[in-house]
């Protein structure tokens, strides 16, 4: 990860924190960017309520890799998760 990205990331957790989602219980919150912090399936990523994981993932069955950074389109936030498997950190809003 480039230094810039991780910088950023860095930046975002100190404003509000964190949260590492590691089961397959949905996680409500106002969440700023997920961190993908292992090999991750997701079962859905929510923005209002509505699951818009197929708009940020080009395949939404698919593994998505750890180390990867998910961020709503500007001016947006996600506001559930839920994973298959794996494990990924919330940064809050």
């Amino acid at each position: 990860m480039a230094n810039s990205q991780l910088n950023a990331i860095e930046e975002m957790a100190l404003q509000n924190g964190t949260h590492v989602v590691n089961n397959a219980t949905e996680y409500t919150a106002d969440i700023d960017a997920i961190y993908v912090a292992e090999d991750t399936v997701f079962t859905s990523i929510k923005i209002l309520g509505s699951d818009v994981k197929s708009t940020y993932l080009a395949d939404a069955t698919a593994t998505i890799k750890g180390g990867v950074i998910i961020a709503p389109v500007r001016g947006s936030k996600f506001s559930g998760i839920q994973l298959t498997s794996g494990s990924v950190v919330a940064i809050l809003k």
